[in-house]
C-alpha cells in the first residue's frame, strides 16, 4: 500500500502533468494561431523533423545512450542496456517546444506540446532484460507563403503547407553474459505525411474565372526494422569505480511506402465551384530504404552517486532512398553526427530506502551537424542540456519518479538567406519501478 506521503507526491506529480498540459495546449504558431502545432519549416524537407524519443533522464544528459544503463531507467536507444535493469519500469513522457524562426529580417514564434514516447521494461531471470513501448521517429508540421510572378496562372501566392508524422513500436531483449551485455530492438514503422502547394493568383481581373491549382502527395509508411546494441561494464579493482562502453548499430533496411500524388485544379464562377484533377497516376508503392545509423561512447560511474559519459552518434544519409518519390532526398546531407557529453549526480542513490525522497540532476551538451543541406550548406546543431529528478518512495520496493529536463538549441549557418532557428525544448517524465514476481512478506 502507498504511505500517505507517497499519495501526496503522487497527487502532486499528476497536478503538475495537467498544469503543464493545459499550459502547452495554449502555445501555437504565429503564422497559424488556429494550429496549435509548431510551424518549422524545415520539416518541409525528408521524413520531416527528427525525434528521438528518448526519456526525459536522457534529454537531461544530451543522450548519453550508447554506455548509458541503470537498473531503474529505461535506455530504448542501446538495447543492451535492459540486461542490467533490476526492476520493473513504467515510463510515459510529454515535451513542450517552443522556436524562434528567424530569415531576410523577419521573425516568428512557434510551439506546442505533444507526448514524448510510453515504455516498459523488466528483468528477465538473472541476466537478461525485456522492453518495448511507442516512441516518435519525426514529424512534420509547416505553413508557409510567398509570391510568385511567372506562375501558369500569372501573379500568385504560393502556399506551402504539410503535416503528419512517423512512429514506431518496439520490443527489444538484452543478455548479459559475464560484463558483456547483447541486445535487439525489432521495431515497427508506420505513420503518413502529407506535403500540399497551392497557387491563388493575386489579380483576377485578367482572368474570367479564379483559379486555385493544387499540387499533393501524401506519404504512407510501414514496416519492420531493427537495431543491435553492444555494452562492456568493467568494475576497477579495489575501488568503486566503472567504466561502461557501448555501442549501436542499424544497417539501411526497407520499409513499405505508398505515395498517392496529385494535380489539381479549382474554379469558381461566381457561386459555383469545379474541381478538375489535371494529373492522378494511382496509387504508387515501393520501398523506403532507412539509413545505416551508429553510435558509440564511454561513461564513468561511481556506485549510484554520480557518472559522466561521452557519446558519438552518426546516420549515413547517401543510402536513404525512396523508390515512388525521389523528392524525399533534396536538401538531404549525406552524413549526419553527434558529439554529446553528460552527466548525472545522485547525492542520496536510491538503494537507501530509508530516505523518503532523493534527487538527481543532469547536464549535457551536444554540438554536431544536422542531416538538412541547404542551398549546399550542411546546417550545424548545438545545444546545453540540463534536468532533475525526485523520487518518491511508495512501499519498502517500489518507487515512483517525476523527472524534467530543458534543451536550449540552435539550428544555424552563417550563409545568408537561410532561416536560422533557435528552440527551446522543455520535457517532463513520469515512471514507477517495482519488483514484480517477488514474495511480499512486508510492506
Amino acid at each position: 500500500m502507498f504511505s500517505f506521503r507517497a499519495k501526496f507526491g503522487c497527487l502532486v506529480t499528476a497536478l503538475f502533468i495537467l498544469l503543464t498540459i493545459r499550459a502547452g495546449a495554449q502555445t501555437s504558431s504565429a503564422s497559424n494561431p488556429l494550429s496549435g502545432r509548431e510551424n518549422n519549416p524545415y520539416s518541409r524537407f525528408g521524413m520531416g523533423e527528427l525525434w528521438d524519443g528518448n526519456s526525459t533522464e536522457l534529454k537531461g544528459m544530451a543522450d548519453i545512450t550508447a554506455p548509458f544503463a541503470s537498473p531503474t531507467e529505461l535506455n530504448p536507444d542501446n538495447p543492451a542496456s535492459y540486461s542490467f535493469l533490476l526492476r520493473t519500469t513504467m515510463e510515459g513522457g510529454v515535451m513542450l517546444s517552443t522556436r524562434v524562426v528567424a530569415g531576410d529580417g523577419l521573425s516568428y514564434t512557434t510551439g506546442t506540446m505533444t507526448p514524448a514516447y510510453l515504455m516498459i521494461g523488466m528483468p528477465v531471470g538473472k541476466n537478461g532484460g525485456l522492453s518495448f513501448g511507442l516512441r516518435p521517429y519525426t514529424r512534420t508540421y509547416y505553413s508557409l507563403a510567398d509570391t510568385v510572378t511567372n506562375s501558369p496562372i500569372g501573379s500568385a501566392e504560393r502556399y506551402y503547407s504539410g503535416q503528419g508524422n512517423l512512429s514506431f513500436a518496439y520490443l527489444g531483449y538484452a543478455r548479459r553474459f559475464g560484463d558483456f551485455s547483447i541486445g535487439l530492438n525489432v521495431n515497427y514503422m508506420f505513420g503518413q505525411i502529407l506535403n500540399s502547394t497551392n497557387l491563388i493568383p493575386i489579380d483576377t481581373n485578367s482572368f474570367n474565372r479564379s483559379n486555385i491549382a493544387l499540387f499533393a502527395n501524401n506519404i504512407n509508411v510501414g514496416g519492420l526494422f531493427w537495431k543491435a546494441g553492444l555494452q562492456y561494464r568493467h568494475k576497477l579493482a579495489d575501488s568503486n569505480y566503472t567504466i561502461r562502453i557501448g555501442g549501436t548499430l542499424t544497417l539501411a533496411q526497407n520499409l513499405y511506402e505508398n505515395l498517392t500524388t496529385y494535380q489539381a485544379s479549382i474554379y469558381y464562377f461566381g457561386d459555383t465551384t469545379v474541381n478538375d484533377t489535371t494529373y492522378n497516376p494511382g496509387l504508387l508503392t515501393g520501398k523506403m530504404k532507412m539509413p545505416t545509423s551508429f553510435s558509440f561512447g564511454a561513461m564513468l560511474e561511481k556506485n549510484e552517486l554520480w557518472n559522466v559519459g561521452i557519446n558519438y552518434a552518426a546516420t549515413l544519409w547517401n543510402t536513404f532512398k525512396s523508390t515512388p518519390d525521389s523528392n524525399l532526398t533534396v536538401n538531404i546531407a549525406n552524413r549526419s553526427d553527434r558529439l554529446s557529453i553528460g552527466a548525472q549526480y545522485s547525492p542520496m542513490p536510491a538503494k537507501l530506502h530509508k530516505h523518503f525522497t532523493n534527487l538527481s540532476y543532469r547536464f549535457g551538451a551536444y554540438y554536431g551537424n544536422s542531416y538538412l543541406n541547404i542551398g549546399g550548406y550542411q546546417l550545424p546543431e548545438y545545444g546545453l542540456t540540463a534536468g532533475a529528478s525526485i523520487h518518491f518512495k511508495a512501499t519498502h520496493f517500489s518507487w515512483v519518479n517525476m523527472h524534467t529536463a530543458i534543451e536550449v538549441g540552435k539550428l544555424a549557418s552563417s550563409q545568408a538567406g537561410v532561416v536560422q532557428q533557435t528552440y527551446f525544448r522543455w520535457s517532463l517524465g513520469l515512471s514507477y519501478n517495482d519488483k514484480w514476481f517477488l514474495p511480499r512478506k512486508y510492506d
